[in-house]
């Protein structure tokens, strides 16, 4: 089985864009110190809307997505980012070929 991608877009509510930045950080150090599947895990900032942010994070195959998915650190970090977004976040899927 091949790795599993998502890209997702946030755009931060104003002035939350560095609690944001922070709380994806954390996110980040944590997969790759407790997440052996976790291969990328990057947040991207715009540079035209610096407001406006990618996550790229890919997986070495679906049982380390479900890791990350299930993971305590993720059911802690997500509802404060999640607080942090304006608007709905859009997120894609992908598998690598």
């Amino acid at each position: 089985m091949s790795g599993k991608s998502f890209i997702a877009q946030l755009r931060a509510k104003p002035g939350r864009r560095e609690e944001l930045i922070a709380l994806q950080g954390e996110m980040k150090s944590l997969a790759f110190e407790h997440e052996p599947g976790v291969v990328v895990y990057e947040l991207f900032q715009s540079e035209d809307d610096p407001d406006l942010f990618q996550v790229v994070a890919t997986f070495k195959d679906d049982a380390a997505f479900d890791t990350h998915m299930s993971i305590d650190f993720h059911d802690r970090l997500v509802p404060p980012i999640l607080e942090c977004v304006d608007g709905e976040m859009e997120i894609a899927f992908y598998r690598s070929v």
